[in-house]
């Protein structure tokens, strides 16, 4: 069976995977630079990552495969992940795919210079609402239940 990394610098959504991978028994690593509160859970492990650019994507880009879940919002890592096989999920519950993290990357480079013509332009998504953490639970939840059965 699968594990869970989660990108855990800036995740709304650390205690909801810790949830659903304890219901399910699956390891889980929570990858940061540090400052986040170790879980008690024998099944989550904290892996604190020098700091640096990327360092926590690259130990997580560098082990996850099929059968494994990564939570990230980071569209580079994403694809990274997409590409060896694994399964990603974004904290508001989108899947990242194949069929579409190459659109995303596309979108994320088109935003970037978008940002950096207009100094003035604030960035700033939209709040992280119940309903996106609603569909990160039920979008978990689908992706855990799919590894059981591929990878039992």
């Amino acid at each position: 069976m699968g594990v869970i990394y989660i990108d855990a610098d800036a995740c709304p959504v650390k205690a909801e995977v810790e949830r659903v991978a304890t219901r399910h028994g699956f390891k889980t690593f929570v990858v940061s630079n540090g400052g986040l509160r170790p879980s008690q859970n024998p099944l989550v492990e904290n892996v604190i990552v020098p700091e640096g650019p990327d360092v926590a994507d690259m130990w997580i880009a560098d082990r996850a495969k099929g059968g494994d879940i990564v939570i990230t919002g980071d569209i580079p890592l994403a694809a990274k992940c997409v590409e060896a096989g694994a399964r990603v999920l974004k904290h508001n519950g989108e899947a990242l795919t194949q069929a579409n993290v190459g659109n995303a990357l596309a979108m994320r480079d088109l935003m970037a210079d978008l940002r950096s013509a207009d100094p003035f332009r604030q960035g700033g998504g939209k709040p992280f609402s119940k309903a996106d953490r609603s569909r990160f639970l039920d979008a978990l939840e689908r992706e855990v239940q799919k590894v059981k059965r591929e990878f039992p």
